[in-house]
Order: structure tokens, then C-alpha cells, then sequence
């Protein structure tokens, strides 16, 4: 165990006058790289908590992931999780550094890694055999791939490894296509809010009875959590899911289909639905055809069902149609672009496009009415807070003492 301070640093820490946030003076240490430990300390800092990032001497690799680059020569891909946040550099294999990270520690909530497990034991800076005695308060959340131990415990996790890996791909795409990635980093994205939502669980744990504790997320679980309703479907039935494109297993029209300049997805969940749809696309006698008069009928016929459909759908624009179909309460919408959904008059209103000098990214999608959060300050340079370890002291070694 590395040797304790005997001196109390000035603090670090600060909390802006101007922080309404849920979080608000919460202290948040992020030793977390690329995406989902990130992700989750961004959105902590987006609800008022203090982050300051801790990154190695090359930088956390997602600065180097592009084009694009900001203006600044920050890749867009870094610039998405790391608002919000204080940086420094800090080489963790030096004891000095560690213990610059142990001073740090003594007024932090939590602190949040994704090493390779054994990583922070290698330093002398496990949880159990260091920081929980030391640090009791302390939320200590680890994300890794796959957890400590079990067969596959301490490899390496990678959002389309773990896509492969636990069926996602299997369940993504068409028999033309075959197996795909998800278009997003689904699992690092969800592990992000897994993490999070851990660590304000055992914030309140805390509040109540003063006891800090190790978060653990992992993609492995949290890949093998999307499988719904596919793993119970197959539990139940005992039948593998097969590729759908955009089809669902259990619904029909639940699907995306051509309109005449383009697709729709509509996605109909029942019968008062069915039938309401049918008289608005002036098709009344479908939801009376028995192919089509039940949910499971519909399943059973999906391909006929689609043809009907895409026949009536032939005479409609997607935007006219998706608009008349929304206003009597039937879901359907364009399948837009990228840009075209962020273009959305919507998505203006619930501002989740934040512009401003030096930065463009995604609002928050979390929302509380009595302490609203914001999107945090620009994302940091590369070690733009050094000065943080001037307010940072050591004690004096036998050697500096002469």
C-alpha cells in the first residue's frame, strides 16, 4: 500500500455558482478512455458533478480519431464525451503520480476507470486491497469488457466484438445482408448509462448509510441485455431469431416500407391500430381479411401484408403520409438521414443540438424539472488544467529533507 499523505492539499475541487445540476457538488476523478467511460462521466458533468479527467502522456486516444477535427484539432469523436471536464496528465505507473491521484482522492465521490482488469492492482491502487480502506466514501466504478474473472474474465472489450460476440449481429440486418454491426456503438453507448445509473445508486446507498462500494459494468452483460425480446422469444420457443431487416419478431406491420419518393417505418402495435390504418390508407377491407384480422395472423402473412401495404403506399409522398398517419395516432416516420433528423424542427425545441463558440454536440436526454442539467463547458485541450498539481502537495521524502 502506497505510503498515506500526512498533508491535506488545497483543494481542487470547485463548484460554479451557476450549477443547478442533480449532481452538484459531486467530485468525480475519470481515468476513463474513448467511449462508454467517458460518455458516462460527460453526462454526470452535464448534471452539475465536478470531472476531472485524468489521461495519460499520449492523451486519450479518441483525440486522435478523426477526421473531423474542431477547429482546435480536436476530433469531433472526443469532443462528443468529454465536455464538461477539467484535463490533466498524470503517469500512473510513478509513484509520484499516484500519489498526486491519491490526493486527489481524499475530497473525490467517485472515480471511474475502464483499465484492463488488474491494472489499478498492478499500481498499487486496487479498490479492495487499497481504496476502500482508504477511501471509504469512495464510489469506485470499474468498466471492462467482461468482468474480473469467469472464462473470459480480464480480456480486452470492444463495442463490435461484443456485438459479435453476444448476438447482435445476428439479429441485425437481412438475408441479403446477412449478420451486421448496429451503425452505432450500442454497447459502449449502454454500458455508459449502466455505469452511471450505478453510480447514482450507490451515491444514494451512501447518502443513507455513509458506506461507499465498487460499481461494476460491463459490456458483456449489458450486450446480453439488448436481447429483448429475442433471448426470451428463443427461451420460450426453443427457435433461433433470424435476420428481419427492419422487421420486429413479434409485430406486424412493424417495419420499414416504400412510399413513392422513399421509405416509412410505421410500426402498428394492435388491432385498434391495424384498423384505423387501414381506413386511412383507404384499404378498410384488410383489417377484415383473415390473413391480416390479428397480430399473429399478420406475422404468419407478413410478406402479403406487405405488398397490400407498399401497393396503397405507392400513391403517397412519406412526409404527407407519415403526417396524416401521426395526426390520427398511428406511428410512422420518414426513415431520415443523419442530418435530416438533426435538422428536425423538433430537435431544435427539445434542444438536443447545442451550438456555440468552439463546440457543436448533442443536448442532454435526460431532463429533471427542479435541477436541470446543461450541457458542460468545451471539451478540454490536452492537459489544459496542469496547474490543478500546483494545488496538489506531497509530503517530503527523506532525500528532499537533506
Amino acid at each position: 500500500m502506497l505510503p498515506e499523505s500526512q498533508h491535506t492539499a488545497q483543494s481542487v475541487w470547485e463548484t460554479r455558482p451557476d450549477n443547478t445540476g442533480a449532481l452538484r457538488g459531486v467530485r468525480v476523478v475519470d481515468l476513463s478512455r474513448v467511449l462508454a467511460g467517458p460518455l458516462c462521466t460527460q453526462m454526470l458533468a452535464d448534471h452539475g458533478a465536478d470531472v476531472i479527467k485524468i489521461e495519460p502522456p499520449f492523451g486519450d486516444e479518441t483525440r486522435q480519431l478523426g477526421p473531423p477535427f474542431d477547429e482546435n484539432g480536436i476530433a469531433a469523436y472526443f469532443s462528443a464525451v468529454n465536455r464538461g471536464k477539467r484535463a490533466l496528465t498524470l503517469k500512473l505507473d510513478t509513484e509520484h503520480d499516484q500519489q498526486l491521484l491519491l490526493q486527489l482522492l481524499e475530497e473525490a465521490d467517485v472515480l471511474v476507470e475502464n483499465f484492463l482488469p488488474g491494472t489499478m492492482e498492478k499500481w498499487g491502487l486496487g479498490y479492495e486491497s487499497v481504496l476502500a480502506e482508504r477511501f471509504p466514501r469512495l464510489i469506485y466504478c470499474s468498466i471492462t469488457g467482461f468482468g474480473d474473472d469467469g472464462p473470459c474474465g480480464g480480456q480486452p472489450g470492444y463495442d463490435a466484438v461484443l456485438q459479435a460476440m453476444c448476438g447482435l449481429m445476428s439479429i441485425n440486418g437481412s438475408p441479403e445482408s446477412g449478420p451486421t454491426r448496429i451503425g452505432i456503438p450500442i454497447v459502449d453507448h449502454l454500458t455508459a448509462y449502466t455505469a452511471m445509473n450505478g453510480i447514482t445508486m450507490a451515491l444514494l446507498h451512501r447518502e443513507r448509510n455513509g458506506q461507499g462500494q465498487r460499481v461494476e459494468a460491463t459490456l458483456f452483460d449489458t450486450a446480453l441485455s439488448l436481447l429483448i425480446p429475442h433471448a426470451s422469444n428463443w427461451m420460450q420457443s426453443g427457435k433461433p431469431p433470424q435476420l428481419l431487416g427492419s422487421a420486429h419478431p413479434n409485430i406486424a406491420p412493424y417495419d420499414s416500407f416504400q412510399a413513392s419518393d422513399g421509405a416509412v417505418f410505421l410500426g402498428i402495435l394492435n388491432d385498434v391500430q391495424f384498423s384505423r390504418f387501414c381506413r386511412r390508407i383507404n384499404r378498410p377491407e384488410l383489417a377484415k381479411d383473415p390473413r391480416f384480422d390479428s397480430n399473429a395472423s399478420r406475422l404468419a402473412h407478413r410478406e402479403a401484408l406487405r405488398t397490400e401495404i407498399e401497393a396503397a403506399f405507392a400513391h403517397y409522398r412519406k412526409a404527407e403520409l407519415c403526417q396524416q398517419l401521426m395526426d390520427e395516432g398511428i406511428p410512422a416516420a420518414p426513415v431520415n438521414t443523419v442530418p435530416e433528423a438533426l435538422e428536425h424542427p423538433h430537435a431544435r425545441h427539445r434542444d438536443m443540438r447545442v451550438e456555440r463558440a468552439g463546440y457543436r454536440g448533442l443536448g442532454l436526454p435526460i431532463r429533471l424539472s427542479a435541477s436541470p442539467g446543461r450541457p458542460g463547458t468545451n471539451p478540454p485541450h490536452f492537459n489544459q488544467h496542469a496547474q490543478l498539481k500546483e494545488n496538489l502537495s506531497l509530503p517530503e521524502t527523506a532525500s528532499q529533507k537533506g
